[in-house]
């Protein structure tokens, strides 16, 4: 016997939004929360503000936009192609209602930068501030995300000293594994023989017959073979180069012959080509491009010049990091492992079968929508398709705001794509059902989150 449909899916919050007195006093206590150097769960979010109206929609054919420094990025946002969704339609905001939610924000803003202005940040905090989203002024994002990723330690007296090293260790990456073969063979050559007359291969740019052993041979198929190593990341970094060059497309900031886009595209590659070599297990995996995006696009925008400067490491070591909890979702051969994208997917079901059963044996059963089918590339990109870009930003503060990691909360972010959609869901078949899910409709991403975090609560309660 299926269980009945939760009764707080029924509650008020469905069909009416609260009061924003009741949204500023839960958002924003009269007394300040106590400093500790906590790291536990932040506690569960009140619900959020009506979120401040997209930017502007632009048309298909319409050049992108380009996105100023320290600005949410203008891109060409993706409309509801399923007509009317199960909450009520965006209404108007007057006025008064934007003057509002610009406070709100102010007041966010304001919190959050002196909670990163004391000398022992208290991560706790950040989290609890950043959870509904951070706002989109003063390189606030780009700071909380590096705090929140574990770049910068709480500690702020050890930011400069932090910066320094990995800036550092990145450029030495970049110095020792992005190198021609034969100027590897001829510092070889040149550390053995540090008295021989290269002048030769050193004028005219290549090595003379003698210079090469047969182990450093360009056609060798050794597997030691610098020359073998580097026509097999060729392969990769080709990949590696289309995908980049299709991140993007609707924004000036990745996409085009402008120089900030080159410059983006450069960096992209640079990083996804390191992280390649550094990790050969996994390499290169299309859609690794669409996560790193976001990483970079945030730092790039730092309004601190010296941060911009070294986007590309600190993106590079952020990276790495949000991969660290995710790359056995990327490793074919753990697909049906216990943390493969199978099992993931498969906790995904479950998830939805303890809140909402019905909505999932409608789904699985009825109408047999696969999961796989849909979550898949949700999972694997981190939400990245499917929502704008400036909506994926505000999903991330989400994700990385969890103490326990993103992996459980993106899941639950996912659930409640599928709740907030339900009677859609309820009422189509496979085909409209598996059309709906892979164009997710628009929807508002403050209430989105507040959903996930109630499912947290659920969970755990």
């Amino acid at each position: 016997m299926s269980k009945k449909v939760p009764d707080w899916l029924n509650s008020s919050i469905w069909v009416s939004a609260p009061s924003q007195r009741d949204r500023i006093s839960s958002l924003f206590p009269s007394s300040t929360p106590t400093t500790t150097s906590s790291d536990s769960r932040p506690p569960p979010l009140t619900e959020p503000p009506v979120p401040v109206p997209p930017p502007s929609v632009a048309s298909r054919e319409e050049s992108p936009l380009s996105s100023p420094t320290g600005a949410t990025p203008q891109i060409n946002e993706r409309k509801d192609r399923h007509g009317e969704g199960d909450q009520p339609a965006d209404r108007t905001l007057s006025e008064e209602d934007v003057s509002r939610q610009s406070q709100l924000l102010a007041e966010v803003g304001l919190s959050v930068c002196n909670a990163l202005s004391k000398q022992i940040v208290d991560m706790r905090e950040v989290r609890r501030l950043t959870a509904q989203g951070v706002p989109d002024c003063a390189g606030i994002r780009s700071t909380v995300w590096k705090l929140l990723l574990g770049y910068l330690p709480p500690d702020r007296s050890l930011w400069s000293s932090e910066l320094i090293k990995k800036r550092s260790q990145y450029n030495n990456f970049k110095k020792e594994l992005l190198i021609n073969p034969s100027e590897v063979v001829r510092r070889l050559d040149d550390s053995a023989s540090p008295g021989s007359d290269h002048s030769h291969s050193e004028s005219s740019g290549m090595l003379l017959r003698s210079d090469i052993t047969c182990g450093e041979h360009p056609l060798s198929l050794g597997k030691s073979s610098i020359w073998n190593r580097f026509f097999q990341d060729t392969e990769v970094i080709e990949q590696i180069d289309r995908d980049v060059k299709r991140t993007h497309p609707d924004m000036h900031f990745f996409s085009g012959d402008t120089p900030e886009a080159r410059s983006s595209q450069d960096a992209l590659k640079t990083i996804l080509i390191l992280f390649a070599k550094l990790n050969p297990g996994i390499r290169y995996i299309q859609g690794m491009n669409e996560i790193l995006a976001p990483l970079f696009y945030v730092f790039k925008n730092d309004p601190d010049a010296e941060n911009v400067d070294f986007a590309e490491a600190d993106a590079f070591f952020c990276f790495v990091e949000i991969l660290s909890g995710f790359r056995d979702n990327f490793c074919q051969q753990l697909d049906n492992s216990v943390g493969g994208i199978r099992s993931t997917i498969s906790k995904l079901s479950e998830l939805l079968k303890e809140h909402d059963e019905e909505l999932w044996r409608h789904l699985e059963i009825t109408t047999k929508v696969n999961p796989q089918f849909y979550a898949f590339r949700w999972i694997t990109l981190l939400l990245t398709q499917e929502f704008n870009f400036a909506d994926s930003l505000q999903i991330w503060d989400f994700l990385l705001s969890d103490a326990e990691g993103p992996q459980e909360t993106l899941l639950r972010v996912c659930c409640a794509m599928l709740i907030l959609i339900r009677r859609r869901l309820l009422a189509g078949d496979f085909t409209s059902n598996l059309r709906l899910l892979q164009n997710y409709p628009s929807t508002s991403i403050s209430h989105l989150l507040y959903v996930a975090d109630k499912l947290r609560q659920k969970t755990s309660g």
